[in-house]
């Protein structure tokens, strides 16, 4: 009865172990998301995927804010938030359309790829700190991207990387 359990225990465990895939995993695009309508036009906001929980968060917490009536009477309507990584700003226009988002956060969980990417090309430095940029104007993707800084030895090098792990600059 005891070897039976033990062989149950062993299958129950090492089978779920063979079907994980294995190699690239696969980014996929969220789609948009319309955070209301003004008039006849829409608020698009594309949400990053990002693998950081923080900015995750916060995106979150913006596509869930209701503007209101507190646009009333302004050309345009900025509205801010921010957390200890960093800061998300949107700019609404009269109606209450949303007109840009910029966001900036430090520090933040990178991509595997872009840490690959880095380390394939730059073998035996060490990442130091980094910034990604994400700009969004009426719904479009502006900049998305990760400024790194890597370290070796007394040699420093600043990287501008995208989320896909290619490396746009070096400084």
């Amino acid at each position: 009865m005891k070897s039976l359990i033990i062989i149950l225990l062993f299958l129950g465990l090492a089978v779920p172990s063979y079907s994980q895939d294995e190699g690239k995993m696969k980014i996929e695009e969220l789609p948009g998301v319309v955070i209301k309508s003004a008039g006849k036009d829409f608020s698009v906001y594309l949400p990053d995927n990002n693998p950081d929980q923080t900015v995750r968060a916060v995106e979150e917490k913006f596509i869930a804010y209701d503007l209101g009536k507190d646009n009333e009477g302004f050309e345009e309507y900025l509205l801010v938030m921010s957390t200890k990584k960093g800061t998300l700003s949107a700019t609404y226009d009269e109606n209450g359309k949303l007109i840009r988002v910029v966001e900036e956060y430090k520090n933040v969980r990178l991509p595997s790829e872009v840490i690959y990417s880095i380390y394939r090309t730059y073998p035996g430095w060490a990442i130091v700190n980094d910034q990604f940029l994400y700009t969004q104007s009426e719904g479009d993707v502006i900049k998305k991207q990760y400024n790194v800084k890597i370290k070796k030895d007394n040699e420093t090098v600043k990287l501008v990387v995208r989320p896909d792990g290619e490396i746009i600059k070096s400084k």
